[in-house]
């Protein structure tokens, strides 16, 4: 009689035999007959129990591993063009294996969105867990979309929210889902489009009335798939979080660190403190320490709050809400660092000189108690002279510090010349219904100079100490602006009678210098949008590649773990460094970091493209009872189709229709960034001053639309016509399209501009 086996046989059977992980594959293997199977499939149910086996219907198999045949869906290529997949269905308590495709000639095409059966090998490869090879297409993950359902008689139709998109879909009378007739819905099609006629579509989810206010971010929020609902199981773990006690931290609750932040502020994740060194070699110097919440502590790899936390990337802010990347048992709760009760936390003590360099820095794992929980104003009132009941008693020990300090880092940075683009921020105010009360530009104190010094200085030491202790990390990289927005850029300031430095290595100083010739004149704000446009997308990534606009060689985000993961790999990776605990960096983070890196650089990206989204539908609301009102702006895009014009009074961006320009034909010249009349020779370019009319807001697509009454304080000139319902009596007919413009003609008016500006501008 054959000898039952033991569970690490069974594993490693299971193991090197994936295709045969039936019962009786198992005790064939092991020559287990008769009454012996009793016992075996005893033993299967226990390693069931215990987590180390899935049983899916008659077979068992390693819930760790991918199944030798398996459905995967199809990934975007990544930079290199690669191809990779994510297996649709994943039960193991590890990271989610990450699947490269392997493909031949002769398989069919594949992108994004497709699903497909394939044949799986794992491998020992860095970056990817296996390696997929195509069996057949089985679909495609179905293309969704958020618009207004409008009934009919079978059926209806959804109009798309998006701006631009004007293919409506249709919707069959059984895929309604119930939803009534000007409903806000999401939908996803069915069935490939014919070559004719709409794409059929079945609504799969209800959001409610488009015109409630505060539908608008929520229209964003799906328009985008941003997860805003948290799994009951990532609930259940964090409402079973307990505080962190002192066990083995630094104390640092005598430490007054406090916290300052907006008046509305969701939470606080930071708090700082700043004192005079008395080490007589540091005369004039400063001590500062900035203390982090220990997200680490709570949010260990693998569990479901970290699963959710790196699906989700990070938090999504909008006007009336939030989309926190942690429920609020965490990010409003025991990962802030809120007054008067003692938190978990990463502390970086700093020691500067007098000139603001520093000169070395200490990080420890501590446990605080901030003593008071400031807002910005409070902070800036209290130093310029007018404390209040809070910051009355902390303004010579801890707020006059704080500033000391940071004047210090001011003269630090300008030594350094980061780059100091001048873009007022725009705050939307809503009322308690979520309606647009007002759109103002908020002002910049010191304080929020302040802060912002402070934790560039603490990302820096994050990874500088991370690099000197060869652990891997996640560096937040910008690289320098391409050649051709540079040349852009050049082009844009000639124009404008400006100089940017050419025939050398690129500079944030040599920015900063354009950026100062412009200040105070009429072109400070077209350099200032030209010289943003000029930039690269700043991104994730394990290798360091530099961060051109804060000038810094290494630089990782470190500050808020409670909204970014990226900085809660940041805080494992100094626990790791430091051996502060077991819930630092894991083998599975490692092995994930360029995947994690790439993800949650694409989560940033739909977070910023949601929150730009809602904005821009605030604002059409805000201006949709004035159509038919005159405004003033900048031109501030070119396109083939029209002209994007931002008002001076919101910062709202409009279009100019082609056909909304004027009586003629406009020429769009690509390399030289203008529109030119083909009757009159108007040119059209960025940064010149406009008056238009609002002619269309429609707040739940965002879209905004303008006729252009002046340019440069001139009336619009009228050329031969674009049709006889806008010629003027009187007026010979257009010639059409006519013959473009020479170049030569743009090129002297251009050069005729530049001169009478210079001209000008020596004149004062």
């Amino acid at each position: 009689m054959a000898q039952i086996p033991t569970k690490a046989q069974i594993l490693d059977w299971i193991s090197e035999n994936p295709t045969q992980t039936a019962k009786r594959d198992i005790a064939k293997a092991f020559g287990i007959k008769g009454a012996q199977r009793i016992d075996l499939k005893k033993l299967l149910k226990e390693l069931e129990d215990e987590g180390h086996l899935e049983k899916r219907k008659k077979t068992y198999r390693d819930p760790d591993r991918l199944p030798p045949v398996s459905v995967l869906e199809v990934l975007e290529p990544d930079a290199d063009g690669d191809l990779y997949a994510k297996p649709m269905e994943w039960h193991g308590e590890g990271r989610e294996p990450r699947v490269l495709m392997v493909t031949r000639q002769s398989d069919a095409a594949l992108g994004a969105g497709d699903r497909i059966l394939a044949r799986l090998q794992q491998v020992r490869e860095e970056g990817h867990d296996y390696e997929a090879r195509l069996i057949r297409k089985i679909g495609a993950t179905p293309k969704k979309i958020v618009g207004i359902y409008k009934k009919a008689s079978e059926g209806g139709r959804i109009a798309p929210i998006d701006k631009g998109s004007d293919s409506e879909w249709r919707v069959a009378a059984d895929a309604t889902g119930g939803a009534q007739d000007g409903e806000l819905v999401e939908a996803e099609q069915i069935g490939p489009r014919g070559r004719m006629g709409a794409p059929r579509a079945r609504i799969t989810l209800r959001i409610g009335d488009p015109s409630e206010p505060r539908a608008v971010s929520l229209i964003a929020i799906h328009q985008h798939g941003i997860p805003d609902d948290f799994p009951p199981e990532v609930l259940a773990e964090a409402d079973r979080m307990k505080p962190a006690g002192l066990k083995g931290r630094t104390d640092l609750r005598d430490l007054p660190l406090v916290t300052i932040d907006p008046a509305d502020a969701r939470d606080h994740d930071d708090a700082v403190y700043a004192a005079p060194d008395d080490d007589p070699k540091n005369e004039g110097g400063h001590i500062l320490w900035v203390a982090i919440a220990d997200v680490a502590h709570y949010v260990t790899t693998g569990s479901a709050l970290d699963r959710e936390a790196r699906q989700r990337g990070n938090s999504s802010y909008f006007p009336d809400r939030v989309v926190p990347m942690l429920p609020d048992r965490l990010s409003g709760d025991l990962c802030s660092l809120h007054e008067g009760v003692p938190r978990a936390c990463l502390a970086v003590r700093m020691v500067l000189d007098a000139e603001g360099t520093k000169k070395s820095h200490k990080f420890v794992r501590g446990l605080m108690r901030s003593p008071a929980s400031l807002t910005y104003q409070q902070a800036q009132a209290a130093f310029d002279g007018e404390p209040d009941e809070a910051t009355e008693p902390l303004l010579d020990d801890v707020i006059k510090p704080l500033y000391e300090a940071y004047f210090a880092l001011r003269s630090a940075r300008g030594r350094r010349q980061p780059l100091e683009l001048d873009l007022p921020e725009r705050r939307i105010s809503l009322s308690e219904d979520g309606t647009v009360e007002s759109v103002n530009f908020v002002d910049r104190l010191d304080a929020h100079r302040m802060i912002e010094e402070f934790m560039v200085l603490a990302n820096v030491a994050a990874a500088e100490t991370l690099i000197a202790k060869k652990t891997p990390l996640l560096f937040r990289v910008h690289e320098e602006p391409p050649q051709d927005k540079l040349d852009s850029l050049r082009d844009t300031a000639e124009a404008a009678g400006l100089t940017l430095a050419k025939g050398q290595v690129l500079k944030t100083a040599h920015l900063n210098q354009l950026l100062l010739q412009a200040a105070g004149s009429d072109e400070a704000e077209l350099i200032n949008l030209s010289t943003l446009r000029a930039m690269t997308q700043a991104y994730y990534s394990p290798k360091n590649f530099g961060h051109f606009g804060l000038a810094l060689q290494n630089y990782a985000h470190f500050t808020s773990p409670i909204r970014r993961y990226s900085d809660l790999i940041v805080h494992r990776a100094l626990i790791s460094a430091h051996g502060w605990g077991d819930d630092g960096l894991t083998e599975g983070d490692l092995e994930a970091l360029e995947q994690t890196a790439t993800h949650i650089s694409e989560t940033e990206r739909r977070s910023m493209v949601a929150e730009r989204d809602t904005t821009d539908r605030y604002l059409a609301a805000y201006l949709s009872d004035r159509v038919g009102a005159e405004f003033t702006g900048r031109i501030s895009g070119i396109a083939k189709f029209g002209v994007f014009v931002k008002l001076d009074e919101t910062g709202a961006d409009g279009l100019v229709p082609i056909r909304n320009l004027g009586r003629e034909y406009f020429h769009f010249d690509r390399e030289e960034g203008t529109l030119m009349g083909a009757d009159t020779g108007t040119v059209i370019g960025l940064g010149q001053r406009v008056r238009v009319k609002l002619i269309e807001a429609a707040p739940v697509t965002g879209g905004i639309a303008f006729d252009l009454l002046e340019l440069e304080d001139r009336e619009m000139p009228q050329g031969g016509g674009r049709g006889s319902s806008r010629r003027r009596p009187g007026t010979a007919p257009s010639r059409g399209k006519g013959k473009p413009p020479k170049r030569k003609l743009a090129r002297a008016r251009k050069k005729d501009a530049k001169v009478r500006k210079t001209r000008e501008r020596r004149a004062k």
